[in-house]
């Protein structure tokens, strides 16, 4: 069967927070007569679509229904497939990254107040505000209510939400498209700029384009799109079968599992020894708080509160949140009446979440199967075991000093710790008693993997994202990370990636900073 063809100037894989970023920063090439086109290996969706109901949405918006594992099966990573990527999951939340962490990685060119200038361009466009006291539910006002009764310092975040009527489905894709994610920001706007948005274009591998008359500039990209019909999500508007994609520029935004995999199928390895390497996350896990009356966690907005005076000295900070039946039940340690008893009193549990920062290391990495699909080696270091368990502690005593009459404690034996237990935590909840692979871990911040810098040993791309060696490929996404960055990643990823995107379009003749003006 014949491929279809289709030249282009520049062509940009993944929707996600990077690809969303840089499809709209190149909306002016169009306008100097360039062709730019943006792939999506998901369908593109209507929020009326999104039901509410957790196993049915998480199957279809989460790959692997939410529980990709890494290689040893001990932790699983949360990202989402589908136009606007994991911006359709995410909970909005908008947080500048810490100057140390920018400054720390000392990538030549990147400047933090360069960042902000575009965070905040960012921040205007999403309508980032934080959510109104009058609309905060139980959950996080018990949160920080039991932080001011420690002495700590609780800080609320900024969500990006325009309309919100508090269904706090966020993670399950907001019915009411409430939630500014880049299917309803930034590649509208692309689109209307003249943008071609291609969806269920799954790209298998790039490559050089052939040396000619008329090539031997840019690249190829071998695409499959999917016709199999699917319950939710619209079909693609190209033809299903293989395509083939020349392109004077890519730029690859398909995530920090997704991306170094694309770039290990294409062959990149063998010249780019830093390639899917120096992979991070934030290991993460739900603690539940019973309480004696019910809460109102179900309305609202699920996450507005965060405490991280520790995360430099400790390496963990805690945020409030609020998670459906299945994946609560998922975190909780054990079997049997004690589990089953925390599910019946499911409308009673306050929730807070850990979070640890790992380092980014050299042996994490993504690699690929036999199959070209991605194998994620991860395992948590003693050292993040110990920020898992120091920050369950902390949330335990915010549970406590917030009215809980029993905490549910993963690290902990047994598991659940009563109100006369609170002088005890630090002797109950301790590593001896966190076994990998025993304690529910998950990640959703995913990083590295494709790491910027100018040593070819330890980097994939330049400090503009282009990859080493390959002038036409360049990468934009949270696979660009030096470090794990502390904090919710997405608006460090929108940046990161209009500062790449600016890069090609330069390279384009087109001037972004006087085309946003």
């Amino acid at each position: 069967m014949t491929a279809n063809k289709v030249e282009v100037d520049v062509v940009v894989i993944g929707s996600g927070a990077g690809g969303g970023a840089a499809i709209q920063a190149l909306g002016p090439l169009v306008h100097a007569g360039k062709k730019v086109l943006l792939l999506e290996k998901g369908p593109r969706f209507d929020h009326t679509q999104f039901s509410g109901q957790e196993l049915d949405m998480a199957g279809t918006l989460y790959a692997a229904g939410g529980g990709f594992p890494t290689a040893d099966r001990a932790i699983t990573l949360a990202f989402a497939e589908g136009l606007g990527g994991s911006t359709l999951v995410y909970t909005g939340t908008s947080v500048r990254p810490p100057r140390r962490v920018i400054d720390g990685w000392k990538v030549p060119g990147l400047e933090y107040r360069d960042l902000v200038h575009r965070l905040a361009r960012f921040e205007r466009q999403n309508g980032v505000d934080f959510v109104p006291d009058a609309k905060i539910n139980d959950n996080n006002r018990l949160f920080a209510e039991g932080c001011r009764k420690l002495g700590w310092t609780p800080e609320q975040f900024a969500v990006n939400l325009r309309g919100c009527r508090g269904s706090s489905l966020c993670n399950l894709g907001c019915p009411n498209g409430a939630k500014q994610g880049t299917a309803y920001v930034q590649i509208p706007m692309a689109e209307r700029a003249g943008v071609e948005v291609v969806t269920r274009a799954r790209v298998l591998r790039v490559a050089p384009a052939p040396a000619g008359p008329t090539g031997g500039q840019g690249g190829v990209l071998d695409v499959e799109v999917d016709g199999t019909p699917v319950p939710m999500g619209a079909p693609s508007t190209w033809a299903p079968g293989r395509w083939i994609v020349q392109a004077k520029d890519v730029i690859v935004a398909c995530g920090a599992v997704h991306t170094p995999a694309l770039l290990l199928r294409s062959g990149l390895g063998a010249t780019l020894p830093a390639l899917g390497r120096w992979w991070t996350c934030q290991p993460a896990h739900i603690l539940v708080g019973e309480h004696d009356r019910p809460l109102t966690n179900a309305v609202g907005h699920p996450k507005s509160f965060l405490w991280e005076e520790r995360i430099v000295e400790d390496r963990y900070f805690l945020e409030a949140c609020m998670y459906f039946p299945f994946v609560t039940a998922k975190n909780l340690t054990g079997f049997g009446p004690e589990h089953e008893r925390l599910l019946k009193a499911y409308e009673r549990l306050q929730m807070i979440l850990v979070l640890a920062c790992d380092d980014a290391l050299p042996d994490q990495r993504v690699a690929i199967d036999a199959a070209g699909d991605p194998v994620v080696h991860y395992r948590l270091t003693d050292a993040t075991v110990t920020a898992m368990v120091k920050a369950t502690r902390a949330a335990a005593r915010i549970f406590f000093a917030a009215g809980a009459k029993a905490v549910h404690a993963p690290s902990a034996r047994p598991t659940l710790l009563t109100r006369d237990e609170q002088d005890r935590i630090d002797e109950r909840v301790h590593e001896r008693h966190f076994h990998r692979g025993a304690v529910s871990v998950s990640a959703a911040h995913l990083m590295g993997g494709c790491r910027m810098g100018e040593d070819t040993a330890t980097a994939v791309t330049t400090p503009l994202g282009q990859v080493h060696g390959v002038p036409w490929l360049h990468v934009a996404d949270a696979s660009l990370f030096r470090t794990a960055l502390e904090i919710n990643p997405y608006l460090t990823v929108m940046a990161l990636a209009e500062h790449v995107a600016d890069a090609v379009s330069r390279k384009h003749g087109v001037d972004p900073e006087a085309a946003r003006a």
